[in-house]
């Protein structure tokens, strides 16, 4: 047993989170894993991977049982981000994204909104969450959607790029402006947006570098109607209930980023103990065992840092937002150094589709640039040391 996977089994789950995992484990191996080549060189959506994890009932892990779902543990749903994400990046992140924009549901809506909209989840529905703009990237203040209260309704005017499953989300999470609040930061608000609203149009699909099979678009808000009843909270709540979302997420983008770790490291040690150079398999010279010994022990580190998190988010901490920066910004630029020492490993291999440590080289850069930036987490976790002055 290697140190992985004692890692692996002390991950604090209860017994029935650990059997779930165990049929995580078996859908990313036997099903979703053999497809993820042929769906990023099709860049098709994986939508057999999606039904395999609604056979499964994986939305219903986030959801509590009052609105159908059979809520498990954030640790849980950490560990299968991470195993998704190993065998396939897009298939991975088009999961994740149901929580990261269906959380703010959970936690901030109301009674009403739960009761209509949460069984839709929890049965398998697809989320999006709508933030980025082209005027508001990492800086989320300069975002200019405009909401427009106008009786029972609320008028939506703008765009949004970089949107994951942005055309084939059955529900939206939207950040705009509150168009009678003047203050930048106090007038952003977020509703629900449910598909096939008139106005709401799906603009481009991006062609992008890595998670090919994960469908990022970009949308248009022309005159939307939504009705007053899909607001979460006030308007001007959006910006408490978008950082309190950001540092849920972010944990969640890390066990993203960990899975495709994980996954390179893998297929480089299976690689270097079976590869011969000069009479001697690649693992026995002192050079690569150097090498190897650094990307295990930031990987276990970070592993450890993830569960350690997840496991304070369970008992009920409230104040992890420097924490959460400092966990997705090192698992990212770790993935992506390990899927980087992968390709090198692998030789002219390497460099060649026949292996995955390619596609998982392209898989990990988005990670260490959305959810922000990881220049805008050191940022951060900069700023958190500064003494407050009298």
């Amino acid at each position: 047993m290697n140190v992985f996977d004692k890692l692996d089994a002390h991950i604090p789950l209860s017994d029935e989170e650990a059997m779930l995992l165990e049929s995580v484990q078996a859908l990313a191996r036997d099903r979703i894993a053999p497809k993820a080549e042929h769906y990023d060189a099709a860049g098709k959506f994986p939508w057999d991977n999606v039904h395999g994890i609604n056979e499964l009932g994986l939305n219903a892990m986030f959801v509590p049982e009052a609105y159908g779902g059979a809520q498990l543990s954030y640790v849980a749903y950490l560990a299968c981000v991470r195993e998704i994400s190993k065998a396939c990046a897009s298939t991975g992140i088009v999961w994740a994204t149901n929580f990261h924009g269906m959380k703010p549901l959970i936690d901030f809506g109301t009674e009403e909104q739960k009761q209509r909209l949460l069984p839709r989840l929890a049965e398998g529905a697809l989320g999006a969450l709508c933030i980025t703009e082209e005027s508001a990237g990492s800086d989320a203040t300069g975002m200019k959607t405009r909401f427009t209260p106008d009786g029972d309704d609320i008028v939506v005017n703008g765009a949004k790029i970089f949107i994951t499953n942005g055309d084939v989300a059955d529900l939206y999470l939207v950040f705009g402006k509150w168009s009678e609040i003047d203050d930048p930061k106090k007038s952003i608000s977020v509703l629900i947006l449910e598909k096939g609203a008139p106005g709401l149009n799906i603009l481009r699909k991006e062609d992008k570098m890595g998670h090919r099979a994960s469908s990022t678009a970009a949308l248009s808000f022309e005159n939307v109607r939504v009705p007053r009843a899909n607001l979460l909270g006030q308007p001007g709540d959006g910006l408490r209930i978008l950082l309190a979302s950001l540092n849920k997420s972010r944990p969640s983008v890390a066990a993203h980023a960990l899975g495709i770790a994980r996954a390179a490291f893998e297929d480089s040690v299976a690689y270097i103990n079976e590869r011969r150079q000069s009479g001697k398999r690649i693992i026995e010279f002192q050079g690569i065992q150097f090498l190897l010994a650094d990307m295990a022990t930031d990987l276990a580190m970070c592993e450890a840092w993830l569960w350690q998190l997840g496991r304070r988010i369970d008992d009920g901490e409230q104040d992890f937002g420097v924490e959460a920066s400092m966990l997705k910004m090192r698992a990212s630029d770790l993935a992506m150094r390990i899927s980087t020492e992968a390709v090198q490993l692998l030789g002219g291999y390497g460099y060649c589709k026949d292996y995955r440590v390619e596609r998982l080289m392209r898989d990990a850069k988005i990670t260490q640039i959305w959810e922000g930036t990881n220049q805008v987490h050191r940022q951060l976790i900069g700023r958190s040391f500064i003494e407050r002055q009298n």
